[in-house]
C-alpha cells in the first residue's frame, strides 16, 4: 500500500460525496412531486405516459397493491425479455446473425437483467445481438433499478408519515426514477463514456491485421450506452465478456474512476434523500456513516492483501513489491483495483475490473463477505437503503432487549409483527446461499464445471449463489455456469433473493406506514448518534459472521493458510 493509492482512494469517494448531496436532495424533491430544473421538460412527458398507461397518479397503494404492481411490472418485463432472446434469430438489428438463445440461459439471463442482478453465463459479444442489447438488457439496466428505487421510496415514506395506510404509487415512482433520475443521468455519463473512447456504434465488427499478420474480428457495438446505466443502475452487466476489465468498456484510468463514482452515486445519495424525507438528515448521516466505514475497511483489507502478493512467489525470487497482478489490468493499479472491488460488491453492480478468481484468499474473502451482509454497504439503488433499515430495526430490537424498553426507531415502535418480517427476510440470503451451495458441492453435475479444485474450487460455489441471492451479478471466474443446473438454480436464487426478500419489507413498510409518530422521550435510543452507529455496525459483522462463517473457513480462510503452507489451487 502507498500513500499515492490512498489520496486516488480518497479522491474518489470525495468526488462520490460531492456529488451525492445535492442528488439525494434533488431526489428527495422528484419524489415528492415538487418542482426541479428538469420538469418544464420532463413533466409533459411524465403525464403523457400516465395518459397512455392510465395510471391515476392523484391516487396512492397501500403496500399490498404497491408490491404487486411492482410483481406485475416486473414479471411482464421477464416475459418480454425471454421472448426477445428466443426469438432473436428471427428479429433485425442482428447483424452477426446470432442464433437463438438456450432456453435454460434465456431464463437465467431474463431473470437476472429484471432482478438487477446481470448475471452473465455468457459472452455478451458472441451471444446477444443488438436488439436484444438494447431493447432488452438496457432496457431493463432502467427498469429493474427504477423499481429498487421506487421500493426504497416506499419504505422512506412510511417511517415519514404517521398513521397512513398508503405508501405512494409505484406506477408513478417508477415513473420518475427513470425520467428525472436515470435517464438525465445515463446521458449525461454515456457523453464521457464516448469521449474516454468506449464505442457507441450499431455496426457489428471490424476486421485488423496483428503485428504477426494474422486477421483479427473486433467486436463492436452500443456499448457507452449500455455502460452507463450499467454503473448507474448497479446492474453491472458488461456488453463484453471481460467487463470493465475490456479496454472497450474500461479504456483508462479515467474512465475506471468515471465507473466507481457511478456505481457509488446513487446508492449513496439515498442516504441522504432518507434523511431528508423523514424530516431529519442525521438519520441519512448514521446510516451512510457505517455505509462508509465498512466500505472503506474493505478496501483496506483488498488493498493490502493484493499488494503483499502470494509469499510463494516471494520465495521464488519474484519482486515483492509488485503484489499479486494476475487477473488485473496494470493501467487501472491496484489502489483503484481494490476499491473497484470492494465497491462492486457493496453494492449490487457486479462489474468487474480485475477478475476475482484470481484474487489472494483474504482478498477474495471481502468481495464475497460484502456480497453476504446483503449488499448494504452502501448496497444497490434502493435495495441497499431499504436493506440498511432492516438492519436498523435488528439493532434498535437488540438496544430494545439490551435495556428493557420497545424499541423504535424514527419515532416509530418497532414490535414482533415487523421483527418476524424483518427475520424472515434476512433468513431468505442465507437459505439461498448455503442450501443452493451445499447441493452443488455434492452434485456430480455440478462440480463438473469448476475450474479449482479443494476450498477455492468450493468458493467458486459459494461465490456465485451468493452473487446471484445478493443480487451482484459478479462471479469468481473459474466457474463454468452455462449449463442447466447453474442456470436454473442460478436463477431461482436471482428471483428469490430479490423478490422473497423485497416482500417481507414492504410488509414491514405497510405495518411502519399504520403506526402514529411519538416524540422522542428521555428512554429513547437516539438512532443518529455513535453509539447507534457502533451497534448497527456490531450487528451486521455479528449477524454475517454466524451466518457465513463456517462456509467462509472451508473456502478462503482455509485456503490462505495452505497457501502460507505452499500449497496452492
Amino acid at each position: 500500500m502507498t500513500l499515492a493509492g490512498w489520496f486516488e482512494i480518497a479522491l474518489v469517494l470525495g468526488a462520490v460525496l460531492a456529488a451525492a448531496w445535492p442528488l439525494g436532495l434533488y431526489m428527495a424533491r422528484v419524489f415528492a412531486g415538487e418542482r426541479t430544473a428538469l420538469s418544464t421538460v420532463m413533466r409533459p412527458v411524465e403525464r403523457g405516459l400516465y395518459a397512455f398507461a392510465h395510471v391515476q397518479h392523484g391516487s396512492e397503494q397501500n403496500w399490498l397493491s404497491y408490491t404487486l404492481s411492482m410483481l406485475i411490472f416486473n414479471g411482464a418485463g421477464f416475459l418480454f425479455l425471454y421472448a426477445l432472446m428466443r426469438l432473436q434469430h428471427a428479429l433485425p438489428l442482428d447483424p452477426q446473425d446470432f442464433a437463438a438463445v438456450e432456453p435454460s440461459l434465456a431464463f437465467n439471463t431474463a431473470m437476472s437483467f429484471v432482478t438487477n442482478t446481470n448475471w452473465q453465463s455468457y459472452a455478451g459479444e458472441t451471444t446477444m445481438g443488438h436488439l436484444v442489447q438494447m431493447a432488452g438488457l438496457t432496457v431493463q439496466n432502467f427498469l429493474s433499478a427504477a423499481t429498487g428505487i421506487a421500493l426504497a421510496i416506499a419504505v422512506t415514506r412510511a417511517f415519514a408519515r404517521s398513521g397512513a395506510r398508503e405508501i405512494g404509487n409505484f406506477w408513478v415512482d417508477v415513473t420518475r426514477a427513470t425520467l428525472y433520475v436515470l435517464l438525465p443521468l445515463a446521458i449525461f455519463v454515456a457523453i464521457l463514456y464516448t469521449a474516454s473512447g468506449v464505442p457507441q456504434t450499431l455496426a457489428a465488427n471490424v476486421s485488423a491485421t496483428t503485428l504477426e499478420g494474422a486477421k483479427q474480428t473486433i467486436a463492436l457495438g452500443p456499448v457507452a450506452s449500455q455502460e452507463a446505466i450499467k454503473q448507474l443502475g448497479t446492474n453491472g452487466g458488461g456488453f463484453f465478456n471481460a467487463n470493465a476489465a475490456h479496454p472497450f468498456e474500461n479504456p483508462s484510468v479515467w474512465s475506471n474512476i468515471l465507473s466507481i463514482w457511478s456505481m457509488l452515486l446513487i446508492p449513496t445519495a439515498m442516504t441522504f434523500t432518507f434523511g431528508r424525507m423523514v424530516g431529519d438528515r442525521r438519520q441519512g448521516y448514521a446510516l451512510l456513516a457505517v455505509m462508509g466505514v465498512l466500505l472503506i475497511v474493505g478496501t483496506a483489507v483488498v488493498y493490502a492483501s493484493e499488494t503483499a502478493g502470494n509469499p510463494l512467489l516471494t520465495t521464488a525470487g519474484v519482486d515483492p513489491s509488485s503484489g499479486n497482478l494476475e487477473g488485473k489490468e496494470i493501467r487501472f493499479g491496484q489502489a483503484l483495483t481494490a476499491l473497484y472491488v470492494a465497491a462492486t460488491t457493496g453494492i449490487s453492480c457486479g462489474a468487474v475490473n480485475a477478475m476475482h478468481d484470481s484474487l489472494t484468499p483474504l482478498g477474495g474473502i471481502v468481495p464475497l463477505f460484502m456480497i453476504e451482509l446483503g449488499e448494504i454497504l452502501p448496497g444497490g439503488v434502493g435495495s441497499g437503503l431499504y436493506g440498511m433499515i432492516v438492519m436498523a430495526l435488528l439493532a434498535v430490537f437488540v438496544a430494545g432487549l439490551m435495556v428493557g424498553r420497545t424499541p423504535e426507531y424514527l419515532g416509530k415502535k418497532v414490535e414482533a409483527r415487523e421483527m418476524k418480517l424483518a427475520m424472515l427476510a434476512l433468513l431468505v440470503l442465507p437459505f439461498c446461499i448455503l442450501g443452493f451451495t451445499a447441493i452443488a458441492a455434492v452434485l456430480p453435475t455440478a462440480l463438473a464445471s469448476l475450474a479449482n479444485s479443494g476450498p477455492h474450487g468450493l468458493t467458486e460455489i459459494l461465490y456465485a449463489y451468493s452473487s446471484a441471492t445478493g443480487n451482484n451479478g459478479s462471479a469468481f471466474a473459474g466457474l463454468n455456469a452455462n449449463t442447466p443446473w447453474f442456470n436454473t438454480t442460478l436463477g431461482l436464487a436471482m428471483m428469490f433473493g430479490r423478490f422473497a426478500y423485497v416482500v417481507p419489507v414492504m410488509a414491514i413498510a405497510g405495518s411502519i406506514a399504520t403506526k402514529t409518530k411519538t416524540a422522542a422521550s428521555a428512554g429513547t435510543f437516539p438512532t443518529d448518534g455513535m453509539l447507534f452507529c457502533g451497534l448497527l455496525t456490531g450487528v451486521i459483522l455479528i449477524l454475517g459472521g454466524l451466518l457465513y462463517f463456517p462456509a467462509l473457513a472451508l473456502g478462503p480462510i482455509v485456503e490462505h493458510f495452505l497457501m502460507l503452507a505452499g500449497k496452492t489451487f
